[in-house]
């Protein structure tokens, strides 16, 4: 018979395991977050500060050479701790140096919208070679290399925060609908939206979601002289709905692809035109 007063042979407890590491980027916030805009003096880069801001962020606001315009943003923004920053992208150091001014002021950067761009009329048949020449160097200066040299500053101090960010670039339906007058604009925007995929694939295993979006026309103050009168209509036109853009719209979609559900977003390049062209 066996005996039952002795003691049960003690099981040893398993090892400690240790704790699942958290992918970079999990926990990305939803407010509270240091934000970039590039080109925030006016219209959408206007619209796009105050979105962020209303969303509980806080905002660089970035102008190139409309200071004034720019300071008028940062005023209207609500809450506090915004900054103005003033810088000609087109130089490379400069570009660096405005994401590590960013930085210095708020202690890092989460979120980076490239916004600033050129739009300068060249159209093939009636432009001289100088001129030509010049519209293209300004163009790629401007909307493709700053992008990148602005992207590729605040990846690196995003890396360094532990990974985990936002990059949205603002491109262009005329990326695919072509620009017979300002080729180089459309041009240069197709390049920002292949730079945004190459950005996403690259930066997703440190938690950086790369995206674009894509907007038809848009009822901004650089365009205002456009919208009256029969211009004005035939532009309304190439929408069903039968309007341009608002600031506000295109706004609203990028502060969608700067939060921590639209991570799965990556690499999308997002219509924003009112169904004017469509694309499959």
């Amino acid at each position: 018979m066996s005996d039952s007063s002795a003691p049960a042979a003690s099981v040893p407890a398993p090892p400690p395991q240790p704790s699942p590491a958290v992918p970079p980027g999990e926990g990305f916030p939803a407010t509270g977050r240091r934000v970039l805009v590039t080109g925030a003096s006016r219209g959408i880069g206007r619209a796009l500060a105050r979105a962020f801001a209303a969303n509980g962020d806080r905002v660089a606001v970035h102008h190139g050479s409309r200071r004034e315009d720019a300071a008028a943003t940062l005023a209207s923004l609500q809450g506090e701790g915004h900054l103005l920053v003033g810088a000609d992208l087109s130089e490379a150091a400069r570009a660096a140096d405005l994401v590590d001014e960013v930085v210095t002021v708020f202690g890092g950067v989460d979120v980076v919208v490239n916004n600033a761009a050129v739009n300068i009329a060249h159209p093939p048949a009636s432009t001289s070679f100088a001129g030509w020449t010049a519209a293209w160097d300004r163009h790629v200066a401007v909307n493709l290399l700053a992008t990148a040299h602005v992207s590729h500053r605040a990846a690196h101090h995003m890396i360094e925060q532990g990974g985990g960010g936002r990059i949205v670039n603002v491109g262009s339906r005329g990326a695919f609908r072509g620009e017979p007058d300002h080729p180089a604009y459309g041009a240069t925007k197709a390049a920002v939206h292949a730079l945004g995929q190459s950005l996403a694939l690259a930066l997703a295993p440190h938690g950086i979601a790369v995206a674009s979006v894509a907007p038809g026309f848009v009822a901004t103050e650089r365009v205002a002289d456009r919208l009256a009168g029969e211009a004005g209509a035939r532009l309304a036109a190439q929408s069903p709905f039968g309007r341009v853009g608002r600031p506000e719209e295109i706004a609203d979609a990028v502060l969608w692809l700067a939060s921590p559900g639209a991570q799965w977003s990556s690499g999308t390049v997002l219509d924003l035109n009112g169904a004017s062209y469509l694309r499959t």
